[in-house]
């Protein structure tokens, strides 16, 4: 993310962090990391060590420190012995191709896909030629990729459950139709795994939520970085509290989507004649294919509008197709984009809720012949979170100035940097690139020489009296941990860093969990409001995905409304009615 690093200042960076990160863990302060074969820790109880393939994987010999896998850091290393859970999908376009192409299929066995446009279905079985959409054909094998069922409706689907054996579905399907679909599949008795955002408005994700707990169900939702390794091993050494006092994280998003469009006369032959062609090249505005535009004429679409065509329904099919750029379908690029950025920060600064948000966003670049669309193609949003100090900070002090600012932009037409967060403190800066690599740098110190900056080398000193310190030195010593990182000649997919996978495995071994128990699932707390049964519920259940999408979705209502608006805390409160809407939405928003 910074502007003009050298390569060899980012592998400065990058040794730092994983210096850091051995040096703490030597200590016993990373549940991330186990040293040298040691049982590593969950909370007070004593975990098994990372397994055989852990050490093979980094390349280090035993009495190293490495990350512990996956499985062992989230608690779900005894999965061995069960049977993969029966899934459908739901939503057969590029977030369901994505989690096809990273689940796990000894945890989830995919006997199911489902899509209303006939292009989705054949592309989730040829997958693409490169990327992480890989497609069921490349996964299962064709001939038993063949076994799986198709459906170009919902209620067929479930219509069948019995027959497939369903036990869980997975939902990528446009945003304004998730909680509806979500609802039917939990009347079902299906557990549901869902796509981010969680649902297009805050009284529809406090419905789900709510649906869950009565049903008894699982409910996931997918803000993967809530299962990175890479965040959990960032999340550790910040918290080991090396960086300082944090006073501002930089979260982005830069895409450039203003290339002109070009096709093959190929290409040309499969797209639907009555639609125009994007102008520029740009993933949320695709070209209608004749394939769907067949078979998805405006009175079918209102017969798969599940009773409600104002709320569920599309008016044609290029409204299907581009469901992203349209207010009524999409949550623009706070929701697709900020949603995960926010969230991570959230995570950073310890789950607390935002005081205020205030922001500017526009249509500054798309229009008419333009790929033209209703959602902001630029976004800049400012947060206001308690420090941890605040009287709503993490540790309810006293300290009303002690505030954390969080930015957030997006824009569409320059990638120049790369999409990550920086974390800004008093004594260093942790810079998470493109869920990717993490970077970690010192401070200078006043009046010393070398002290910090971006060529410094640093250890961590762990016998202070003030804890955990950063501490500059002309070599690394006492070998760095081997952290979680995108592995060398890795493509720009790497499934070890990504949390895809591991979210799709947890959700299964939870489910597997709460059938051995033979009871409904419960999502109780105790007196302090902790989930009584957190080791079987997923990590971002529906209050916290529901948090996150208060957080995007208010800054869109800030920006349509050029107003600073704070946050109320019944907002976060599924039993209670109040929701930013009735305050603040417009018409934008």
């Amino acid at each position: 993310m910074a502007l003009d690093l050298t390569p060899e200042q980012k592998a400065t960076g990058k040794a730092n962090f994983e210096q850091a990160a051995g040096d703490l863990a030597r200590a016993g302060k990373m549940n991330t990391m186990a040293v040298g074969g040691t049982p590593v820790r969950e909370g007070d109880k004593p975990a098994p060590p990372p397994d055989r393939r852990d050490f093979l994987k980094v390349g280090l010999a035993a009495g190293a420190v490495v990350p512990v896998s996956a499985a062992v850091y989230y608690g779900y290393q005894s999965w061995k012995g069960n049977k993969a859970v029966r899934t459908a999908l739901i939503g057969t376009g590029d977030e369901g191709g994505v989690l096809i192409g990273d689940h796990n299929p000894e945890f989830n066995e995919f006997v199911a896909v489902c899509d209303v446009r006939p292009s989705n279905l054949d592309r989730i079985f040829d997958g693409e030629p490169a990327g992480p959409r890989k497609g069921l054909n490349k996964i299962y094998g064709k001939d038993t990729a063949a076994k799986i069922a198709r459906y170009d409706d919902v209620e067929k689907l479930l219509a069948d459950k019995s027959k497939l054996g369903l036990e869980a579905v997975v939902i990528a399907t446009p945003l304004n139709t998730h909680d509806v679909i979500a609802k039917k599949c939990m009347d079902a008795g299906l557990h549901v795994l869902c796509e981010k955002l969680m649902a297009r408005t805050i009284g529809k994700c406090k419905g789900m939520t709510q649906y869950a707990k009565e049903k008894g169900l699982l409910l996931s939702v997918g803000h993967q970085r809530h299962y990175s390794t890479l965040y959990a091993q960032a999340l550790e050494v910040i918290n080991a509290g090396v960086l300082g006092d944090i006073k501002h994280i930089r979260a982005q998003w830069p895409r450039n989507n203003s290339f002109l469009f070009s096709a093959t006369e190929a290409e040309k032959a499969k797209f639907a004649p009555g639609f125009d062609l994007p102008y520029f090249r740009d993933g949320w505005c695709k070209p209608i294919l004749k394939q769907d535009a067949d078979a998805l004429s405006p009175e079918r679409l209102q017969q798969l509008a599940f009773g409600d065509v104002d709320q569920y329904g599309f008016k044609d099919v290029k409204e299907l197709v581009r469901w992203r750029l349209y207010d009524k379908t999409g949550g623009g690029l706070m929701a697709e984009l900020g949603s995960h950025q926010l969230d991570a920060s959230s995570i950073i600064l310890g789950h607390v809720h935002p005081l205020a948000v205030s922001g500017i966003g526009g249509k500054f670049f798309y229009g008419p012949g333009r790929n033209d669309r209703e959602s902001d193609d630029g976004v800049f949003v400012t947060y206001e979170f308690p420090g941890p100090t605040h009287p709503k900070g993490a540790k309810k002090g006293t300290n009303e100035n002690d505030i954390v600012i969080v930015t957030y932009s997006s824009f569409n037409t320059n990638s120049f940097e790369d999409y990550g967060e920086c974390v800004m403190g008093s004594r260093g800066t942790m810079i998470l690139s493109k869920e990717a690599e993490v970077y970690l740098y010192k401070e200078p110190e006043p009046g010393k020489k070398d002290s910090g900056g971006r060529d410094t080398k640093v250890t961590v000193g762990t016998g202070g009296k003030d804890g955990p310190a950063l501490v500059s030195t002309s070599t690394w010593g006492g070998g760095g941990g081997a952290a979680i990182s995108k592995a060398p000649g890795a493509g720009a997919w790497d499934s070890a860093v990504r949390g895809y996978r591991t979210e799709m495995e947890h959700f299964a071994y939870c489910l597997r969990r709460w059938q051995e128990l033979k009871q409904p699932v419960s999502y109780e707390k105790d007196k302090d409001g902790h989930l009584k049964h957190a080791d079987i519920i997923p990590r971002c259940h529906g209050e916290v995905a529901m948090a996150d999408a208060i957080l995007a979705l208010t800054g869109n209502m800030a920006m349509a409304k050029k107003e600073r608006i704070v946050f109320e805390e019944d907002w976060f409160k599924t039993e209670s009615p109040e929701v930013p809407e009735t305050k603040h939405a417009s018409k934008k928003a």
